[in-house]
């Protein structure tokens, strides 16, 4: 989109008006005593006030806008919405504001014939999708004393996840996947420790590991890296049905967060969709995204 006269508009600010109000009262002073400087002067401020109005306004006309894309992100955080800035003119554009929501103004410059990705903070308070509100693209170059604006309102959409709730991968018997045996055991190679969570086997605890703490920290359990994976379930039915909807949906989010964290593989039951089990970051956007999008 290009911004052409009708989509920019412009008008005196305070400033303005109290230096227009000055040069009245300057002219009344001038014709009152006969100045002649006094005029010249007058005149002289009043055409720099003219030209600084079509400086303003030349600031934003013929601006190229488009669209970019913007990662999803979790309830309570802050959506970045991208919007290129592009100049063709031979001159630079100087002090430029994007203003998506009150008080998150957003000040940027565009050298000749270059453009710019900007970056408009819209919050996220709920999940499903974040339409990006209307963009207020102003400028107050070079005296302070106009400003111009324009409207911008581009087809641009926010996934929302929901806001995660910390918690335990739910209580269930793992499945091991890959054909794990006693004898794969000794091709695996040891990654670490982490601590324990319900869903583990005790036969996977370090109890010589967990003796040093002294009691200090939860058990610990061996983490081994090149061998089988774990395959969890996170169902809808393992949820506490005396929670919220949304703080349901939380609880799942932080189950899916913690599946991917430990490297199982995880699949999501809700009612009336089912995603198989799968890892990788490509199996936890698409958990979130049905956790976000889901409608009873």
């Amino acid at each position: 989109m290009r911004l052409g006269q009708r989509r920019v508009f412009i008008i005196p600010t305070r400033a303005g008006l109290l230096f227009a109000l000055a040069l009245v009262v300057m002219q009344l002073g001038a014709i009152n005593y006969t100045l002649s400087l006094g005029h010249a002067l007058v005149f002289l401020l009043a055409g720099l006030g003219i030209t600084g109005m079509v400086h303003t306004f030349r600031n934003l006309y013929g601006l190229v806008i488009t669209p970019g894309r913007c990662a999803p992100v979790f309830a309570g955080e802050t959506a970045h919405f991208q919007i290129s800035l592009g100049n063709d003119r031979a001159a630079p554009r100087l002090a430029l504001e994007l203003e998506g929501e009150p008080g998150k103004a957003v000040t940027t410059a565009l050298d000749a014939r270059a453009s710019a990705t900007i970056a408009i903070p819209v919050a996220a308070r709920q999940r499903g999708w974040l339409e990006l509100p209307r963009v207020r693209l102003a400028s107050r170059y070079p005296l302070g004393l106009f400003v111009a604006w324009s409207y911008l309102q581009p087809a641009m959409r926010c996934l929302v996840y929901p806001q995660p709730i910390a918690s335990p991968l739910p209580a269930q018997s793992p499945t091991p996947t890959g054909g794990e045996h006693s004898g794969d055991a000794g091709r695996e190679d040891f990654a670490g420790f982490r601590e324990r969570q319900p869903a583990d086997s005790p036969r996977h605890v370090a109890w010589k590991a967990s003796a040093r703490e002294a009691g200090e920290r939860p058990l610990l359990i061996k983490q081994f890296a090149g061998g089988a994976q774990v395959e969890l379930q996170l169902d809808w039915q393992l949820t506490d049905p005396t929670l919220p909807l949304e703080a349901q949906l939380s609880q799942m989010a932080g189950w899916v967060l913690a599946a991917q964290g430990e490297g199982c593989s995880y699949g999501l039951r809700l009612p009336g969709h089912s995603i198989p089990p799968g890892n990788g970051a490509a199996q936890q956007h698409r958990c979130l995204e049905a956790l976000a999008l889901f409608q009873p």
